[in-house]
């Protein structure tokens, strides 16, 4: 569920400030297809409701679509650099520049991601008039509020 939210929350920020920064930050047992797909599910019915042109609403969720990708290969990514400062970690003779070019790769990743993430929100916005833009953003933040207040699931223990 927290992915969820959080995914909702990248597409509201995403339309309305095009910031993306926070979908990485998961609970565990969290990450997967279905709660993306749940998104996308949600997304496409905003969509519907608040952009009455059919071929113009199917534009905007094939661009919703990839940045919904981006999302998801963005986290990936990010998984395999924690991985691999995980396992650098591990080796105590380790100098301090490994784990910066792996953090300099991180960090770099992320903001080419945000980038493209951001091109998509502009073409987003190109095809809506500014009240389309407007609805379907308050629709989004509705939404996202709307999952703040449904119990979260349940959190591992460590």
């Amino acid at each position: 569920m927290k992915q969820t939210k959080v995914l909702i929350v990248v597409l509201a920020v995403m339309l309305s400030v095009a910031g993306c920064s926070r979908f990485h930050h998961d609970r565990p047992g969290t990450y997967g297809e279905p709660a993306s797909q749940e998104v996308v599910s949600e997304v496409k019915r905003l969509i519907g409701e608040n952009v009455k042109d059919p071929e113009k609403a199917n534009q905007v969720q094939a661009l919703i679509q990839d940045i919904m990708k981006e999302v998801r290969k963005s986290a990936q990514e990010t998984r395999g650099f924690h991985e691999q400062l995980a396992v650098l970690n591990v080796n105590y003779d380790a100098p301090p520049e490994r784990f910066t070019k792996i953090l300099d790769e991180l960090n770099n990743g992320r903001m080419e991601s945000a980038a493209r993430i951001l091109r998509t929100r502009f073409k987003v916005k190109e095809l809506l008039s500014r009240e389309e833009w407007k609805n379907l953003n308050d629709a989004m933040i509705k939404a996202r509020r709307e999952s703040d207040v449904r119990p979260a699931a349940k959190q591992e223990k460590y």
